[in-house]
C-alpha cells in the first residue's frame, strides 16, 4: 500500500451524462478490487446513490469530492483522507467533463476535480452512430483545457468488429490511445426513477449481480495493466489528509441516525464528525424499529425516498410517537430532505411524526440545483449568520400551516427562505456538507442530552 499522496488515481469522465461513466467506473473498482487491490471509491459531485454501488465494488465506503459543497481548496484533503492505505484511486466524474454548477465557470465540474487531484482523465465515449468523428470529439475535449490531461478513451457501444476497427484506425490519428472497447449490450441490472439509480440498500441481492457484471464487462474489454499504468503517472496533490477536528465531551452523548432503505443519502464524514466531536453514533432503521436507540440524544435523519415507503413508515406508529416525543423533548434533531418530509404532519396524505406542522407530497416538478445559503436563525446546527452551500434534489412540496422560524436563507439562484428551526429541529431541503463548516457537528453534539 501507499501513502495516501502518491496513491494512483484516474478520473473517470465521459463527454455527456448517459455515456456509460458509472459502467465503467463501478467495473474499474470491481475488477481491481477482485485482483486483491485496496480500491478507494470517490464520486464528483453531491451524487448519494453511484458511492453505494462503488462500495459494492470495492468494499469501502464510497465518498464524495463536492469543489462547490466544500470549497476547491477541501477536494484534495478529503480525497487524500478517504484514499488513506489504498493501491489504487477511482473517481467518478459528473455529467460531462467540462460541466459544473451552472453560472460558475469550472466550478465542481470533473475536469477542475482531476486538475485539483493532478489525476489523468479516461475519457468513456458512447461510440454508437459514429466512426471517424469520434477521433474529432476526443481531440476537442482533450485540447479544451491544456491542464486537462486526458490518458486515454474507452469506447462504449461499439456494435461489431468492423465498428472498432473504423474507431481504433481514427484514434490513432488524433494521439489519444484507445485503453478499452465495451461492445453494445442489454442494460444492465440498474434500475432508475424518478431521481436517479434505485439505491443499493433497497435492492441488495440485485445490485451485487449488477456489478458482477459491470466488472465482467471491464476486465473483457479494458486493458487493465494500461489503465493501472496510467494510474500510477498521476502527479502529488497539493494539501495534507483531511481529519475530523476531536472535540473532547464529557458524558455519554447518543446520536441516532436514520439509515435502512428510506434514509440512504449520507456523506461518511458526517459520522465522523460526530463521533470526533464526542458522539456515540447508532444508527437505526425506520422502517423496521419500533424505538429509537436506547439513549438516544439527538437525532440525525437525512435524505433518500420516504415517498416510496410511506405507507410502511406511517404504519410504525412507535416509532413516530417516539421521534415526536424526542422532538418535543428540545432535543437536537437535524433532518435533511426525506428527514424533513418524516417529520411533517403527513405524506401523500399519511401520518407521519407531526413534529412540524405541514403536509408534504409528490409533485411532477423536480427541483434541483446547488443553493447558496445563510442561516437566519440559530439553531441547534448553526448561529444565523452561518454561511453554508447546499445542494436541492426532490419532487416533493412542502405545505406548512403553522409558521416557524425559517432555517435559510437562499442567496441564489434566488432570494428566498427556506426550511425550519422549531425548538431543537432544523429541517430543511437543502443537503449540506458538514467538512466545509466543521463546527456545525460540534455544535450539535454539545447540545445531545447526555445519558
Amino acid at each position: 500500500m501507499t501513502s495516501s499522496s502518491s496513491v494512483p488515481r484516474l478520473v473517470v469522465a465521459a463527454p455527456a451524462s448517459g455515456s456509460g461513466k458509472t459502467t465503467v467506473a463501478t467495473g474499474l473498482m470491481a475488477a481491481f478490487a477482485g485482483r486483491g487491490l485496496a480500491v478507494s471509491p470517490h464520486k464528483v459531485g453531491p451524487d448519494y446513490i453511484d458511492p453505494g454501488y462503488h462500495a459494492l465494488a470495492t468494499g469501502r465506503t464510497g465518498r464524495n469530492l463536492d469543489a462547490y459543497l466544500c470549497g476547491p481548496e477541501m477536494v484534495a484533503p478529503l480525497f487524500l483522507h478517504g484514499a488513506r492505505g489504498c493501491d489504487l484511486a477511482v473517481v467518478e466524474g459528473v455529467m460531462g467533463l467540462y460541466d459544473g454548477a451552472a453560472g460558475e465557470g469550472e466550478l465542481a465540474s470533473t475536469a477542475q476535480v482531476a486538475k485539483l487531484l493532478r489525476a489523468p482523465v479516461v475519457l468513456v465515449v458512447d461510440a454508437s452512430s459514429q466512426s471517424r468523428s469520434v477521433a474529432a470529439l476526443v481531440h476537442g475535449f482533450a485540447s479544451w483545457d491544456p491542464e486537462v490531461r486526458i490518458g486515454g478513451v474507452i469506447l462504449n457501444k461499439v456494435a461489431s468488429d468492423r465498428h472498432e476497427e473504423l474507431l481504433r484506425r481514427a484514434m490513432d490519428e488524433s494521439g489519444v490511445p484507445v485503453l478499452g472497447v465495451l461492445r453494445r449490450a442489454r442494460a444492465l441490472d440498474t434500475p432508475s426513477r424518478h431521481l436517479g439509480l434505485v439505491p443499493v440498500a433497497e435492492r441488495r441481492t440485485e445490485a451485487v449481480e449488477a456489478v458482477a457484471a459491470m466488472a465482467a464487462r471491464v476486465r473483457e474489454g479494458c486493458d487493465l495493466e494500461a489503465l493501472l499504468a496510467l494510474a500510477r503517472s498521476a502527479g502529488r496533490p497539493a494539501g495534507e489528509p483531511w481529519e475530523p477536528p476531536v472535540v473532547p465531551m464529557a458524558g455519554r452523548r447518543v446520536v441516532a441516525v436514520a439509515g435502512g432503505p428510506a434514509f440512504t443519502f449520507s456523506y461518511a464524514e458526517h459520522t465522523e464528525l460526530l463521533s470526533a466531536a464526542g458522539a456515540e453514533v447508532v444508527s437505526f432503521d425506520p422502517l423496521r424499529d419500533e424505538r429509537l436507540p436506547e439513549g438516544t440524544g439527538a437525532l440525525v435523519i437525512g435524505g433518500g425516498f420516504p415517498e416510496v415507503y410511506a405507507a410502511e413508515l406511517s404504519a410504525n406508529e412507535p416509532l413516530r410517537r417516539e421521534v415526536a416525543a424526542l422532538a418535543g423533548s428540545g432535543a437536537p434533531v437535524a433532518a435533511e430532505c426525506a428527514g424533513l418530509l418524516y417529520l411533517c404532519r403527513e405524506l401523500d396524505g399519511l401520518p407521519m411524526c407531526g413534529v412540524l406542522d405541514a403536509k408534504a407530497r409528490m409533485s411532477e416538478r423536480l427541483t434541483l440545483g446547488y443553493r447558496d445559503a445563510v442561516a437566519v436563525s440559530d439553531s441547534a446546527l448553526a448561529v444565523a449568520g452561518t454561511r453554508m452551500r447546499g445542494h436541492e434534489f426532490h419532487r416533493t412540496v412542502v405545505e406548512p400551516d403553522a409558521g416557524p422560524a425559517p432555517a435559510w436563507g437562499v442567496r441564489a439562484p434566488a432570494r428566498r427562505v427556506e426550511g425550519f428551526v422549531h425548538r431543537g429541529v432544523h429541517a430543511s431541503y437543502l443537503h449540506t456538507h458538514w467538512a466545509a463548516e466543521p463546527g456545525v457537528a460540534r455544535r450539535f453534539v454539545e447540545r445531545c442530552r447526555t445519558s
